[in-house]
């Protein structure tokens, strides 16, 4: 099996110049009226870490806030994609996990999305983010607004226990397949501690190696399994997990369209693509999900979820989101996913 190969579709670009680029955003928004092109241009082809120097410049050497000015002269889901592109990625990330967790529900598929496809080091970054800017651990916020197997596996994933060395044991592999076995299909109902303790612990690689053993001793994927032992918030979340160690997918990338179709799906960028068409089709856009996964992911592997995308429905993502949003937020989007 091929490794996971993450292809960004934002980079640093070569000669930045913070000033110069401070001074024709400043420009842009002086005046009657404002230069969306110009934001868009500058701001969409810069990395994260370029874009804070930029806003740097605009404290320090004009006395002025980049994301209160961009705020006064942009609204709203345009403006929401630019905040979120000059906001740190551990900020957003905490931003948007706040808010799945903040009021009246939780949204469970957030904190999926978030949590589970993170490494230790990036989750730790996250725990670490949340309380400054909160003043709250992330990991009691959680718990008072999950309950639960769910609960215990993302407290399980925030609290760092996944085994990250990559070192792969084969007969520890094909030993866990047969507890995944017995705790799941292999008797009346399900041990979901099971899953949870191998699942949250593993690393991807030895995972990998595990899904593999299961469905030499099953005949069927450790995916099928799930979505026939498990439902609700922790399916979702398993699957994520599952999803992250790139190993072949079947019957579920879409469960109610695609369900007996895809195969071979690798990858988290699978996950990914589907969370984006989940947004995008039927009646309405969440532009929330939209928004965080084009944002969040360009500077990551946002070019293999693209294509991801399109192998699996047939249609570019650009195309999709064309379709689907308009105007200048329309334009920002498409030029963080690009056409190559």
């Amino acid at each position: 099996m091929s490794s996971y190969k993450p292809e960004p579709t934002i980079v640093p670009i070569d000669d930045f110049n913070a000033i110069a680029d401070g001074d024709a955003l400043r420009s842009a928004m002086k005046g009657l009226g404002t230069d969306e092109e110009e934001i868009i241009q500058i701001l969409t082809t810069r990395s994260n870490q370029q874009r804070q120097e930029i806003a740097a410049y605009f404290a320090n050497e004009l006395d002025r806030n980049l994301i209160d000015d961009l705020k006064s002269e942009l609204g709203g889901n345009f403006e929401n994609v630019i905040v979120a592109l000059m906001t740190t990625p551990d900020q957003y990330l905490c931003q948007e996990l706040n808010k799945a967790m903040d009021g009246a529900g939780t949204n469970e598929n957030v904190l999926v999305e978030i949590l589970c496809t993170k490494t230790n080091d990036e989750v730790k970054r996250l725990v670490e983010v949340y309380e400054e800017m909160y003043s709250r651990p992330l990991a009691e916020h959680m718990c008072s607004e999950t309950d639960g197997h769910f609960r215990r596996l993302l407290t399980l994933i925030i609290t760092g226990v996944r085994d990250e060395s990559n070192e792969v044991d084969a007969a520890l592999a094909k030993e866990q397949a047969e507890l995944l076995y017995a705790a799941g299909e292999g008797k009346l109902g399900t041990d979901e501690d099971v899953f949870n303790k191998i699942l949250a612990h593993g690393c991807f690689e030895h995972l990998r190696l595990v899904f593999e053993e299961y469905k030499q001793l099953s005949g069927q994927t450790i995916e099928h399994a799930i979505d026939h032992e498990l439902d609700g918030d922790l399916k979702d979340a398993i699957r994520a997990i599952a999803l992250e160690t790139g190993f072949t997918i079947e019957f579920f990338v879409d469960l109610l369209l695609y369900y007996l179709l895809v195969e071979c799906v690798q990858s988290p960028a699978a996950f990914f693509a589907k969370e984006l068409h989940d947004a995008i089709d039927g009646l309405g856009t969440d532009d929330s999900t939209l928004i965080r996964i084009i944002v969040s992911r360009s500077e990551i592997d946002l070019g293999t979820i693209k294509a991801e995308y399109e192998r699996i429905y047939d249609r570019t993502l650009l195309s999709a989101v064309r379709d689907e949003t308009s105007g200048d937020y329309n334009r920002a989007l498409c030029a963080i996913i690009g056409s190559a």
